[in-house]
């Protein structure tokens, strides 16, 4: 589920939709949360099969540490990525706002923790795009984003988290003991899918 505090606007021609900020959300806000109305679709699923389905399936799910596709029922599935992301993806199982968003900003991710079994081309329009994600790029790139996400999670308990309670009780207890205790911290790199 996507921050309540959003809307979907259109973006430009080419990159189509995206989510953008009604209200401030400060820097370690729980922007989304993996909710049990998310549809899961595994590796063997036959609408992966489905030619009038399959570029749906692959457009808009990113793919979890076990393989299986995750199609938000909501509007979380419109984030678009950017090389200067706004929020990420924690090894936690929920995304957070890494800076400060304003009433008004599009909220955007980054696809490389994505776990695409592929080369995507991206237009984020920064300077420096990288101008493709791919599967490799957790493995390159987890300790830099590592160092976000605990800057961010720093804020978690100081800002308002109206998807806080969306946590199952097992991430909320290993996440407020690496809070306590900055020890056991649960990197990014655990969301990297590797087949078996």
């Amino acid at each position: 589920m996507i921050h309540p505090d959003t809307e979907l606007k259109v973006v430009d021609q080419k990159r189509g939709r995206g989510i953008f900020a009604t209200e401030q959300i400060p820097k370690g806000t729980i922007t989304y949360v993996k909710d049990p109305l998310e549809i899961e679709i595994e590796p063997g699923d036959p609408r992966l099969q489905n030619a009038d389905i399959k570029d749906e399936i692959e457009t808009y799910t990113y793919i979890n540490e076990n393989g299986t596709r995750i199609l938000s029922w909501d509007n979380a599935k419109y984030v678009n990525h950017c090389c200067h992301c706004n929020t990420m993806s924690t090894g936690y199982g929920f995304e957070i706002a890494i800076c400060d968003i304003n009433a008004g900003e599009e909220i955007t991710d980054e696809y490389g923790m994505f776990n695409f079994d592929y080369t995507l081309e991206l237009s984020c329009k920064k300077a420096d795009c990288r101008k493709t994600v791919s599967g490799s790029d957790l493995e390159t790139k987890y300790r830099e984003w590592d160092s976000k996400v605990r800057s961010a999670l720093k804020c978690i308990n100081a800002v308002n988290q109206p998807l806080i309670t969306l946590l199952d009780e097992q991430t909320r207890k290993n996440l407020q003991k690496y809070l306590d205790s900055g020890k056991e911290y649960c990197s990014v790199l655990n969301l990297r899918f590797t087949q078996k």
